[in-house]
């Protein structure tokens, strides 16, 4: 009913930059918030940002001040601006959308892979 496509994501050198996009299509209706998610081998998935329809943001403590989430509603598309990068970020990166249909509804993209390395 939605799908979420990830792209960006690669090999950076440490201290370099990435930008992660998320494009939503199909029966998208009213996206509520938009997120970012990482997932190491072994390790819970866990929140690196997100953001509201209404643009209030929320990040991990981990990367606050070095990543930055923003949201084009108009394309249905969030982004993650991934600055100063470390090799602790190397994870697959996953895009969530919420879409309230009469309660929420939770929609996640397959991932895209950013590698931290020398």
């Amino acid at each position: 009913q939605v799908q979420l496509v990830e792209s960006g994501g690669g090999l950076v050198q440490p201290g370099g930059s990435l930008r992660l996009s998320c494009a939503a299509s199909g029966s998208i209706g009213s996206i509520t918030t938009m997120g970012w998610y990482r997932q190491t081998p072994g390790k819970q998935r866990e929140l690196v940002a997100d953001i509201t329809s209404g643009g209030i943001t929320n990040y991990a403590d981990s990367v606050k001040g070095r990543f930055t989430i923003s949201r084009d509603n108009t394309k249905s598309t969030a982004y993650l601006q991934m600055d100063s990068l470390n090799a602790e970020d190397t994870a697959v990166y996953y895009c969530k959308a919420r879409i309230w249909t009469m309660r929420a509804y939770d929609y996640w993209g397959r991932g895209t892979q950013v590698t931290v390395s020398s």
